[in-house]
């Protein structure tokens, strides 16, 4: 196959759609939509391995429709009606199904590689310094599904050649897909069906913690399973007897074979932390984790004075160090505080985006009132907890009035909620020093144990119904 019959092949058939698809689908849902993706640390041009498992999430689309694609292809000689003659030909058949195949091969490698390649391009000019390589098996995996799904889609045409079989791989390949896409609610991602069995697709969970990563186990498993599917439908394609057509089944049921052994059979051993990025890097008491480290230059400081702050304020009691959370969490799971911490997550609305004195304040009313759940775009979070904080962190710094460390929603509850933190701030405030500090250290008892009950009123010195 030389180059200037690939380029006319590449001209002339629908080779190059599946892979424009995928690009231009792929880019119109990321930046036509304001998703979840554009959010914290695990959006898609935040983190390498983020960006990496965002594409590949989105395979959950793109896989069955580029099978569908596949089979369209692979009716054309049926529908030229050049099959019969075509077999008459002196040149091998599997010499002529390696021009389809390829071209076909080629277009969606390259449209999956354009989309890497513009999410790559940003998170290199983003703010991130942490640049492993454990993101390219993902992305290499899911260009072979790709691959391997629009190949088989022309072989299964090629073989049944119908109108009716690209819809049907489609709607075929979608049910599998649906009904083995993982669920995100625990620690890890897992699926109602077995481990193995739903690890054989090649759609990932939309990622949720930065730290998460596929094993090898899960590479090695899906690689050798997507080139059995490979290896099938180009048997299919090539094939001209009924014996290679059942033959052609062979590869598929070997590459299952080799595959289940070596894919998890927990789910906890399929998505695992990656170990480098959790790892924690320090400057003083100050301590972030490798995929942060950009974060570092301008938290150390800040770290530092709220500290300052807090043992001025706190005594003994007062933490002694700023970590970041470097621990998995169930979504609206309690988060495990430490007294002698202030613990920092950068999906935190507080965290976020703060920098300077905006952040000073964060790390000050952590340590104060720290929250046992999360307050982010994944798991909502009310005011209330935030009004709770900026109480404690105004009455800290000694601010003449009250000071909302966020900006406050407009709805009812929000209104609601700030008109109670005013009011329990003017409560606060009138007490003497001995008792306004006694409420804050009390307060600050009840956040470590996550006790139940509204916040404000204990701050106040009411019961709690």
């Amino acid at each position: 196959m030389n180059g200037r019959v690939l380029r006319t092949e590449l001209r002339r058939s629908v080779a190059p759609w599946p892979g424009l698809v995928v690009l231009v689908g792929s880019l119109a849902v990321f930046f036509l939509i304001d998703g979840i993706w554009w959010r914290g640390t695990a959006g898609w041009t935040a983190q390498w391995t983020s960006m990496a498992m965002w594409t590949r999430y989105l395979l959950a689309f793109w896989w069955p429709l580029v099978v569908g694609m596949g089979a369209v292809y692979g009716l054309r000689d049926s529908r030229s009606r050049m099959a019969e003659l075509l077999v008459t030909t002196p040149l091998p058949a599997w010499r002529r199904a390696t021009l389809p195949a390829g071209a076909t091969a080629l277009a969606v490698t390259a449209g999956f590689g354009l989309l890497v390649l513009v999410g790559g391009a940003q998170v290199a000019l983003g703010r991130t310094a942490y640049a492993p390589l454990g993101w390219l098996p993902i992305s290499l995996v899911a260009a072979l599904a790709l691959v391997a799904g629009a190949v088989f889609g022309m072989g299964v045409a090629r073989t049944l050649p119908h109108v009716l079989t690209p819809p049907a791989l489609v709607v075929s390949f979608l049910t599998v897909t649906s009904l083995l896409r993982p669920r995100t609610e625990g620690l890890v991602p897992s699926g109602s069906a077995p481990n193995r069995l739903f690890l054989l697709s090649p759609v990932v969970a939309d990622p949720r913690e930065t730290l998460l990563t596929l094993s090898g186990s899960v590479h090695l498993g899906q690689t050798l399973w997507l080139l059995g599917l490979l290896g099938t439908g180009f048997a299919l394609l090539s094939a001209v007897t009924r014996r290679a057509r059942l033959l052609a089944v062979v590869p598929v049921l070997v590459g299952a074979a080799l595959a289940l052994p070596v894919l998890p059979a927990e789910a906890r051993d399929s998505y695992v932390v990656d170990k480098s990025a959790a790892a924690l890097v320090c400057d003083g008491p100050v301590c972030v984790t490798r995929a942060n480290r950009a974060r570092l230059d301008e938290l150390a400081p800040r770290g530092v004075e709220a500290l300052n702050v807090l043992r001025g304020l706190l005594g003994d009691r007062a933490p002694h160090s700023v970590r970041e959370d470097n621990t998995l969490r169930e979504l609206g799971g309690d988060r495990g505080l430490d007294g002698d911490v202030v613990l920092v997550d950068f999906d935190e609305r507080l965290f976020a985006d703060a920098t300077g004195e905006a952040l000073t304040r964060a790390l000050v009313s952590q340590g104060l009132a720290p929250n046992c759940r999360g307050n982010n775009d994944r798991e909502g979070g009310g005011s209330g907890g935030v009004a709770l904080q900026s109480i404690a962190v105004s009455w800290a710094l000694h601010d003449p009035r009250l000071r909302p460390l966020l900006a406050q929603g407009t709805d009812a509850y929000s209104r609601k909620t700030w008109a109670d933190a005013d009011a329990a701030w003017q409560k606060l405030m009138a007490l003497p020093p001995a008792a306004q500090r006694a409420r804050i250290v009390e307060l600050r008892a009840a956040a470590f144990s996550c006790a139940p009950g509204d916040p404000l009123l204990r701050l106040t010195g009411e019961v709690s119904r």
